[in-house]
């Protein structure tokens, strides 16, 4: 009996062993495609982010070329200013000293002016004590004879 018991049981478990190995098959059949899919999302997103970071690294060094540019130019921009600074300084060191030469000849004409005027009043005075005196010794005279 249980010869017979097992064999029908032994019988109606090789459909279901049958059965159930098929249905692991799908699942592993599954389980491939799944994982097979996994990896080609995976390198397809691998190959973005590479993607990204090539733009990314583009794009820094489009940003890095245009800021040194724009360094290179505000750099001139300010040698320009300085050169041009240092060009009206020198321009007005000049007038400044042309101004101070004018300063000194005017101060050398003031004071020659100043002496030939004293030595004009020191004549008129001179002059004029001349006339003076000329004049006493006209009037001792005249109170002489009389």
């Amino acid at each position: 009996m249980s010869a017979e018991t097992s064999e029908p049981a032994g019988a109606a478990s090789k459909p279901q062993i049958e059965e159930a190995e098929r249905r692991l098959q799908a699942a592993a059949d599954l389980a491939t495609k799944a994982e097979q899919r996994a990896e080609a999302e995976i390198k397809a997103l691998e190959a973005d982010l590479e993607r990204a970071r090539a733009d990314g690294d583009a794009e820094i060094a489009k940003l890095r070329l245009a800021h040194e540019e724009a360094l290179e130019r505000e750099r001139e921009a300010k040698r320009q200013a300085i050169a041009a600074a240092e060009e009206r300084l020198g321009e007005i060191e000049a007038q400044a000293d042309a101004a101070e030469e004018r300063i000194a000849t005017a101060e050398r004409r003031a004071a020659e002016s100043e002496r030939m005027v004293a030595e004009e009043m020191a004549r008129a005075r001179e002059a004029a004590a001349a006339w003076l005196r000329g004049q006493i010794d006209s009037i001792r005279r005249e109170a002489e004879k009389r």
